[in-house]
């Protein structure tokens, strides 16, 4: 491997500053707050949640690279998870069913609101996704219905589930090799991990990346804009209004900081005896698309709500070793972004100033992917 390529590298530790701003728009609206932005109440700070971040990762590499992601909205997680276990020889109870609509309307709704319950888009098939594959078992997800009615009408449901299978239970065997099917099919369960319990329970995986809430640089003044629109929800107010309200809110400006870690020890394959080599499930390639992600993610994310977002500064501290040279925080304070209370542009931040005395000597280097400076700097340059 090059040295240029090191921020690339697998089997080192790596420690990242990303910086980005938002101009009159909205980065990260709280439902709990009337989808005001998100604020640190003590401080005034605004804040963007990792979810957020990550959403955006992930629609990035979704849209650009096509890759596959377990979060996401077209298909429930259990279904993903129980795909992988089939496509891994796994045998899940599901049986055909015929009914008669005007007698069992409930049993379909029953089935179709209820896990590890899933019927297919015609309501013919019926699949089952729970831990045991015994009767009683899957019987016992019947015992809350409260109707009597019902409940005999679900009971037969719940022996030809159980006949419909060899194997009563998964086994370790079934649950690890989902796992890793999952790990290395979505991008996202290997970078940023996932919890796979859900539905036939396949456990958890800790991802090697990991981001921090981004913090504003200055506290952030948040705008409730006040709009109307002349189209109406409801035909019965046709008659005695001809607009209705509606809220936007915004930040005019803001500078954002997130911190983040890429640990080498959450990204080893699982070795088979003590003395074989380290193999990654991360590749180069994973880490070269998460860094275009967070260089071109707001490109991609446009939105009226959201403003102009941009990524402004992305830097990333390689490591030598997987456990790292020296402490991530003291690596973070390497880069100095100023305080301005009345900034309304990012040139009113800069310059940003980065420490890089010394990084050589204790076998840190700085790779500085997005670096945005002032323009008498680039004409002097």
């Amino acid at each position: 491997m090059s040295n240029n390529n090191i921020h690339t590298d697998p089997a080192r530790r790596h420690d990242f500053v990303l910086v980005f701003e938002v101009e009159r728009g909205n980065p990260n609206g709280d439902p709990d707050a009337g989808n005001l932005p998100r604020v640190d109440p003590e401080t005034g700070h605004g804040i963007v949640t990792d979810v957020c971040l990550k959403r955006k990762v992930r629609d990035y590499l979704q849209m650009e690279k096509g890759l596959e992601m377990f979060i996401q909205s077209e298909t429930a997680l259990n279904t993903i998870i129980s795909k992988a276990a089939r496509n891994e020889g796994a045998e899940f109870p599901e049986i055909e069913i015929t009914l008669d609509e005007d007698k069992d309307n409930d049993v379909i709704q029953w089935f179709s609101e209820h896990e590890p319950f899933e019927l297919n888009d015609t309501n013919t098939i019926l699949s089952y996704y729970g831990d045991s594959f015994k009767q009683k078992d899957i019987a016992a997800y019947f015992d809350e219905v409260e109707d009597d009615a019902l409940k005999n009408r679900l009971k037969p449901y719940a022996k030809q589930l159980a006949d419909s299978v060899k194997k009563k239970k998964l086994n370790k065997d079934d649950r690890d090799n989902t796992k890793q099917r999952l790990i290395k099919e979505r991008y996202d369960i290997r970078m940023f991990g996932a919890v796979l319990s859900t539905g036939l329970n396949a456990g958890q995986v800790r991802g090697p990346v990991q981001l921090t809430f981004a913090k504003s640089v200055d506290p952030i003044f948040r705008l409730d804009n006040s709009i109307t629109r002349i189209a109406i929800t409801k035909e019965a107010d046709k008659k005695r209004k001809e607009t209705e309200m509606a809220r936007k809110p915004i930040v005019p400006y803001a500078l954002y900081v997130a911190h983040g870690f890429y640990n080498p020890y959450f990204a080893l394959k699982p070795k088979q005896k003590k003395d074989d080599p380290d193999e990654y499930i991360v590749t180069e390639g994973d880490l070269e698309n998460l860094w275009e992600a967070l260089e071109w993610m707001f490109n991609t994310d446009t939105a009226a709500a959201r403003g102009r977002m941009a990524t402004r500064g992305l830097y990333v501290f390689s490591h030598d070793n997987k456990r790292g040279n020296a402490p991530s925080h003291k690596l973070f304070r390497r880069i100095k972004v100023k305080s301005c209370e009345e900034a309304r542009s990012f040139e009113d931040y800069l310059p940003i100033e980065i420490y890089e005395i010394g990084l050589n000597d204790i076998g840190i280097k700085l790779t500085r992917i997005v670096h945005e400076v002032k323009e008498e700097e680039k004409q002097g340059a």
